[in-house]
């Protein structure tokens, strides 16, 4: 899976890329006092409803004690689903790799404590590691709506083999579990 990176004032994104991004949008961003969340296709159908994926992303930042905060601490998250060709370009740009990955995490705080945060999910990588591992595709695709949202919560592990055994992945699962 894809890691995290944060992004600095000179991100080679030039800000939010869900607003500049040709894609299909869900039409009302999930909100709360403290988290927006949004849903959006790169030039590629959702492969799960904007409602399902905004309540994972709320489940695990309510589980993780980020709903608590205070209204100062604003998070903003895009959840932006891409094809193998724009995930590859990213996985190139941010790590180096080319050849197109599952998830791509990306965090921005703010000074007052705030965050915005993007996710890219390839649905195309995903079906094919649903096929390969005997899971159903929708189970994969909320995995990976829970890694993205635990990187942007600071969560890692390991580039490794080892990663699955990592403490993330452990908590990772556990959501799945409650929310696939």
């Amino acid at each position: 899976m894809g890691s995290r990176k944060t992004l600095g004032g000179n991100s080679r994104l030039g800000g939010s890329a869900t607003r500049r991004l040709g894609r299909r949008s869900s039409a009302t961003p999930g909100r709360s006092s403290q988290l927006t969340v949004r849903v959006a296709g790169d030039r590629v159908r959702l492969p799960l409803s904007a409602g399902r994926v905004r309540r994972v992303v709320r489940a695990v930042w309510s589980a993780e004690g980020r709903a608590a905060e205070p209204p100062s601490r604003q998070a903003d998250v895009s959840i932006v689903f891409v094809g193998p060709a724009r995930m590859r370009l990213l996985n190139r740009a941010w790590k180096r790799h080319d050849r197109a990955t599952d998830v791509l995490a990306f965090t921005l705080h703010s000074p007052g404590g705030g965050l915005t945060g993007e996710v890219y999910i390839c649905a195309a990588i995903a079906r094919a590691a649903a096929r390969e591992h005997g899971v159903p595709a929708q189970e994969e695709l909320v995995r990976l709506v829970v890694h993205g949202t635990l990187h942007l919560l600071g969560y890692d592990h390991p580039e490794s083999a080892a990663r699955t055994r990592s403490p993330m992945w452990r908590r990772q699962e556990r959501f799945v579990e409650a929310l696939a």
